[in-house]
């Protein structure tokens, strides 16, 4: 309930112009208050069942970004010892010349035989691993070792403990721990996939594309690969004059390449609704990208990065391409439990192939956490119920709110009070009139339908234009033979064909054509009358010959437009594909709509109507 809209704002709080940082507990407190009561039991009453009972709640996890994860969980999320999975037993270090944390040589974390564990010369410069990946930590060990720590609100500022940084990043006692079953629970904070796949998305973008003051691959990131590993082809050159040269880099671009991907994305047309205009972001002058939101990098990484650098070695467009397909998995809606296994295995592998070509400073703390995502997915689920897209659409509507700049806070209140009021108000309104909702390519289920149909004149549809067309007969039977093979009622019958027929597979498709609507419209006139049957001898005589024909059609959520309507417009909506019967994807079908036709069958006492 709290993941729906009209609830969420129950699970926010505005802190005001600054972070509340460690002091977060403090606005917290009433709610640990709250669930520590609701965990013993309130009565309350059931109004559907009309009587009283024990309601408790409990607290699954929380949801948040990076930074808030160190405020809720007290285990800090700067350093080289940001990784609360790892925590001390991390072998991240300090750049030399950049001077930033970086998680460079993810060996650790392969199995005990891989080949990789045993390079001296394509990770960190003559060494080799012989250390396994660090243990999961339960919560309850984690509860030991927080247990002598002291809470926020008992001190009201932040203590630097002994050692912090170097053997540990505890920096409070999270009032959770208050709640008397979080130490049992499994995972309690959950790492931000969307942030995550954001900040890895960018810096292969950046860095691919070579975007100056972005890319991971500036001086000192040269600098800090001679320190590290052992590959003089990429080591700054000095030059007579005391200057260095950068030698160009197998992984980045060159000016050209990088406008080629520009000039490719300005031209890209996506389904509507699918993504944002992603040629607004394309700067073709620059060869650069800019301006790309949370979800363009989403669409960007999962869909087309395979695409756009396809120019790149092997070496480089392979692991990217892995990483692609690792985010796909993981944000899939169904997740298997044998997938995630792998993907567990897996991802560390890709990560080390992206060290042999990256340098050192590629690797923050966004690449390593990657390596803990199919982790919590197994614990946790899929990662639409624990990621942070639907509370920073939250909290941009509740922005976009704010008319009095002067007082922010009270701007949001008072919007998100009246929008409480109209939804309580719409339970007592006839189909819930006064609740907003988004309608752009929903349909009306009822439209069309009578108390007896077939399932072919059932579908929820809208469509817009219209306009009158005489079909040919080679147009007509081809429309009739498509519409029988799609009806559910009809499906007995082709099976029975199919069986009388004793046509090979090959062959089947051609002789159904030809044959089945006189074979069909034979078997049903023979049967006895009942309402039923006089439904498919109505849809065996045909539809009518003069249809109607659109340029737009809404079904299933999903908007279609014919080819031509799609010329000069943003989105592209008249591709389609139709997933075969055989295996390995041979009769898998990929086409353009021409025509959108609406069929009418006038029998019975309806009109039925079924579109094409």
């Amino acid at each position: 309930m709290c993941m729906s809209k009209p609830y969420m704002f129950l699970t926010c709080h505005i802190p005001g112009p600054s972070s509340p940082l460690d002091g977060i507990d403090v606005y917290l407190q009433p709610l640990i208050d709250d669930l520590k009561r609701l965990w013993i039991g309130q009565l309350t009453y059931d109004i559907a069942k009309r009587e009283n009972f024990n309601m408790r709640v409990a607290l699954m996890w929380t949801i948040n970004d990076f930074p808030a994860y160190g405020m809720l969980s007290g285990w800090g999320t700067h350093g080289r010892l940001a990784c609360p999975h790892c925590m001390e037993k991390t072998k991240a270090f300090t750049l030399d010349y950049g001077g930033k944390a970086s998680w460079f040589d993810h060996r650790m974390f392969l199995p005990e035989s891989h080949v990789f564990r045993r390079k001296r010369n394509m990770f960190r410069k003559d060494k080799i691993e012989k250390d396994g990946p660090p243990p999961k930590i339960t919560s309850r060990e984690v509860f030991r070792r927080v247990r002598g720590l002291s809470r926020f609100p008992d001190v009201g500022k932040r203590i630097r403990y002994h050692e912090y940084g170097e053997k540990h990043n505890w920096i409070k006692r999270s009032i959770f721990w208050d709640l008397p079953y979080l130490k049992d629970n499994l995972l309690r904070h959950n790492l931000d996939v969307m942030h995550i796949e954001k900040n890895f998305f960018d810096n292969i973008l950046h860095t691919v594309m070579n975007v100056s003051g972005k890319t991971k691959d500036n001086e000192k990131a040269r600098l800090d690969l001679s320190v590290y590993c052992k590959r003089p082809e990429m080591e700054l050159q000095p030059l007579p004059n005391g200057k260095f040269r950068k030698p160009k880099a197998v992984f980045s671009l060159t000016s050209n390449e990088a406008k080629s991907v520009c000039m490719w994305l300005k031209e890209l047309r996506m389904p509507d609704g699918y993504s944002s205009n992603l040629a607004r972001c394309a700067d073709v002058n620059k060869g650069k990208c800019r301006g790309m939101k949370s979800h363009d990098g989403h669409v960007f990484l999962q869909r087309l990065l395979p695409i756009a650098f396809s120019s790149l070695p092997n070496n480089v467009i392979k692991p990217l391409t892995e990483v692609s397909q690792f985010f796909k998995d993981l944000c899939a809606s169904t997740l298997r439990m044998d997938e995630l296994v792998k993907m567990d295995q897996n991802m560390p592998i890709t990560l080390c192939k992206l060290e042999q070509v990256f340098p050192p400073g590629f690797f923050d703390s966004m690449e390593h956490l990657s390596v803990h995502l199919a982790y919590e997915a197994m614990l946790g689920g899929p990662v639409q119920y624990r990621w942070m897209y639907p509370f920073e659409r939250f909290m941009g509507d509740a922005k976009r709110c704010v008319k009095n700049k002067a007082k922010v806070e009270g701007s949001i209140r008072t919007a998100y009070t009246l929008k409480e009021a109209n939804y309580f108000l719409s339970h007592y309104f006839k189909n819930g009139t006064l609740t907003p909702t988004n309608t752009r390519n929903e349909v009306d289920a009822a439209s069309g339908s009578h108390s007896f149909a077939l399932s072919v004149f059932c579908l929820p549809r809208r469509h817009v234009g219209n306009k009158e067309y005489w079909m040919k007969d080679e147009e007509l039977r081809s429309a009739e033979v498509h519409v029988l093979i799609n009806c559910t009622e009809v499906k007995p019958y082709l099976e029975a064909f199919l069986s009388w027929a004793n046509v090979s597979e090959q062959q089947s498709s051609s002789y159904i054509y030809a044959n089945f609507s006189e074979w069909f419209k034979h078997q049903v006139s023979i049967i006895e009358p009942t309402r039923g049957a006089s439904h498919l001898r109505g849809l065996a005589r045909g539809p009518e010959r003069l249809v109607k024909e659109y340029h737009t059609y809404f079904v299933n959520g999903y908007k279609f437009h014919t080819h031509a309507w799609t010329v000069g417009k943003k989105t592209y909506n008249s591709g389609v594909y139709v997933k075969g019967v055989r295996e390995g994807g041979v009769d898998d079908f990929y086409g353009v709509i021409k025509n959108i036709y609406e069929l009418s069958y006038q029998y019975v006492e309806h009109e039925n109507k079924v579109r094409l």
